[in-house]
């Protein structure tokens, strides 16, 4: 055999190798197209939405939520809306929620017996009842609960988990197809028209260059909220399920309940305990709402805290207050007979991850950096959708009639093993995601086993 034969033998082995690698990437970023694009575009729009929540509910439930300033005129007591609020709408006074700004309603949130909880939106300047709406029942917390799939319960809360997982993929593979190899075009640039396939090719790849960051971005910090991963890190950053972060715990009687069950609260205290009032014991008196909300006060909660009322002997007044700027995030439990802070918890006794985890949250939610962080993540999620769309449309009109057009496997089925062993170290970190891998590669091994039964 010559020398120049033996080269292109090399050069050949070499071109199939990396026509291989590239098969198996192909393949691979096909599958998990499969299983992201349809969660990502529902996850952008809604998200889009969700990033002006406190703009779109005030537009749209302006005669509840907003009053006319009224200066030099005091606030009425919180007993007396409160009050208001009840007489109105009969039942128990379970959460105030003190005005955000000077053109604020008060909420109060009521548990009826045949209406449910209830929002009651009062005036702070003159106590009259500006209406009700079912409690979280607002555009924008139904634009949460889809974005979340909270509505169809906890099999979609793993879908989630799985389709941030498979996102993750999905931009590291792209990235690799997306490398120039010596073409022209397509690199940072748009060729030809929408008529052809590869002005949507380019579309598809040069969005995806740019918005890939973003993605991994919001897969990231959207695991928090994730059914089996979120619950594990959460009980695991808490210390054990006990919730506190380090630092602030306080010997004080505990009840059994978590500060979620009774007050929304930040995913770093999710499973913080709540301490009990003991003054009962000794037939102390309770302190009032009004004292209460003048406590809070004093203490320098940020304004449009809200204040959740004890229901039993033991309970206690939660103050808890989450804005945008994250360093006055905070949670204060006051003892309802002697009116003293039994625990006061901020973003600033949180430790090393749970502050991580927070601003990532913070970030994911378009509060950290104001409006700049809104239209940020607003024209993200728009390249997310435009995404999607193109990666549609490019495979309608590259598959063959009557066929998924799924990529071509491998010649060289040995190229899939580097590949796999980083798909399956993926698997280890999110357990879903590597139960939704082996799903897929049992499904593709049917396919192919199905497609030469077929061709046999």
């Amino acid at each position: 055999m010559s020398d120049l034969t033996i080269g292109r033998e090399s050069a050949g082995a070499a071109a199939r190798s990396a026509s291989d690698v590239y098969r198996a990437v192909w393949r691979w970023h096909f599958y998990a197209g499969l299983m992201v694009l349809p969660f990502m575009i529902t996850l952008a729009i809604t998200g889009a939405l969700y990033l002006f929540k406190d703009e779109i509910d005030a537009a749209v439930y302006s005669d509840f939520k907003q009053v006319e300033l009224q200066e030099n005129v005091g606030r009425t007591a919180p007993s007396a809306m409160v009050a208001a609020a009840l007489a109105a709408h009969p039942g128990t006074a379970v959460k105030f929620t003190d005005p955000l700004s000077p053109i604020s309603s008060t909420e109060i949130t009521v548990s009826t017996e045949s209406e449910g909880k209830l929002a009651v939106y009062v005036n702070p300047y003159t106590g009259e009842v500006l209406g009700a709406l079912p409690d979280r029942g607002t555009i924008m917390w139904t634009i949460r609960y889809l974005h979340s799939l909270k509505y169809f319960g906890s099999f979609a809360r793993a879908l989630i988990e799985i389709a941030a997982g498979w996102s993750i993929l999905l931009v590291g593979t792209g990235i690799y197809l997306w490398w120039p190899r010596r073409q022209t075009g397509g690199v940072l640039s748009v060729r030809g028209t929408p008529k052809r396939r590869v002005f949507w090719r380019d579309t598809h790849a040069v969005t995806g260059l740019f918005v890939g960051f973003f993605i991994v971005f919001l897969a990231i910090t959207g695991m928090p909220w994730s059914g089996v991963w979120g619950d594990k890190v959460n009980e695991w950053a808490n210390g054990s399920n006990f919730g506190y972060p380090a630092g602030v715990r306080v010997a004080v009687p505990m009840s059994g309940d978590h500060l979620d069950h009774v007050a929304k609260t930040s995913w770093s205290l999710e499973q913080a305990q709540i301490p009990q009032s003991t003054g009962h014991q000794h037939g102390a008196a309770p302190i009032s709402l009004d004292e209460a909300v003048a406590t809070f006060d004093r203490l320098g909660l940020h304004r449009g805290y809200a204040v959740n009322i004890p229901d039993d002997a033991m309970g206690v007044y939660t103050g808890s207050v989450y804005p945008d700027d994250l360093s006055q995030q905070r949670v204060v439990h006051l003892d309802q007979y002697s009116g003293q802070p039994l625990l006061d918890m901020s973003f600033a006794d949180y430790g090393p991850l749970g502050k991580w985890l927070e601003w990532g949250i913070n970030v994911h939610m378009g509060q950290e950096f104001g409006l700049v962080n809104q239209l940020v993540l607003l024209a993200a999620c728009m390249a997310i959708v435009m995404l999607a769309v193109s990666a549609a449309v490019m495979w309608w009109k590259r598959r063959p009639a009557g066929s998924l057009g799924v990529p071509p496997i491998p010649s060289n089925r040995r190229v899939f093993r580097g590949l796999l062993a980083i798909l399956l170290v993926g698997g280890v970190v999110f357990p879903l995601v590597g139960a939704s891998l082996v799903t897929m590669l049992a499904l593709d091994w049917l396919y192919l086993k199905a497609r030469k039964t077929r061709h046999a």
